[in-house]
């Protein structure tokens, strides 16, 4: 997947959209010769990468160095990235210079977290040119908000405020839209009452595709193990090995040997 518009044919064939975080030019380049069909530059990028408890440390700054490390890669993916905390609340002059900065380090798409009632803000960057990504249920950057990191949408109140929120940034021209942390039910509800496909993420199996974390999704943390992840491989102890080897190896002299040594 190279653009933006592809995401809606996905849905309309009825194929599933698969997405990965991606935080660097090292991983980029592994993930290029992968089936997965796009990458995110997440604001995750503050906790996985930079070791803050939580989103909202990400910046502008932060967001366009790991967008352009990834773009480099020239994975020919479609490359999204988040707009960071704050980053649409002081002023529209600062939104957009974020946003044209995000843009011109590489991404093909910005995913927006918003609350129901700023969908005008969404629309107005898409009115720009700017291919625009929604995200709605448990958004992380109000999770100060939320008293922590909880499903949204149990009770009939948050249920109906979510689904109404998803179709009015459809109506604002997002082009898709992130369910995250939601009760599978109103996930299916979502994704078949609008055209632009719907990515999850703990939101059940009803979702035109699914987005994990790369790091989570290979078993690199093993201390972190939320119920919506699963460990495709197990990361951590395939590098602790392969680490522990090469250790061994030096101290018993067994590295280098002649064919590695130069003469």
């Amino acid at each position: 997947m190279k653009s933006v518009t592809e995401l809606k044919r996905f849905k309309e064939k009825g194929e599933k959209i698969s997405l990965v975080t991606c935080y660097d030019y090292w991983s980029a380049n592994i993930l290029k010769g992968t089936p997965v069909d796009a990458l995110l530059v997440g604001d995750s990028v503050s906790m996985v990468m930079h070791g803050y408890d939580s989103t909202i440390h990400a910046t502008v700054d932060m967001m366009a160095t790991h967008t352009s490390a990834v773009a480099r890669a020239q994975t020919g993916k479609l490359i999204i990235s988040d707009l960071p905390f704050l980053a649409h609340r002081s002023s529209r002059s600062h939104l957009m210079k974020s946003v044209d900065r995000l843009m011109k380090a590489g991404a093909q798409a910005l995913k927006m977290e918003t609350a129901p009632g700023q969908e005008n803000v969404v629309q107005w960057i898409a009115e720009s040119g700017v291919p625009m990504i929604g995200h709605v249920g448990l958004t992380p950057q109000f999770v100060h908000q939320f008293g922590g990191y909880k499903v949204q949408g149990r009770d009939s109140q948050s249920y109906q405020k979510i689904l109404q929120h998803s179709k009015k940034l459809q109506a604002a021209g997002c082009s898709a839209i992130v369910l995250e942390c939601v009760p599978s039910e109103l996930a299916r509800e979502i994704t078949d009452s609008l055209s632009i496909p719907t990515i999850g993420i703990g939101a059940g199996p009803a979702v035109d595709g699914q987005v994990l974390v790369l790091h989570d999704l290979l078993g690199f943390n093993a201390d972190f193990k939320p119920k919506f992840v699963r460990q495709f491989a197990q990361g951590h102890d395939w590098m602790n090995k392969a680490l522990t080897s090469f250790t061994e190896s030096v101290q018993s002299t067994n590295f280098p040997k002649d064919e590695e040594t130069f003469q």
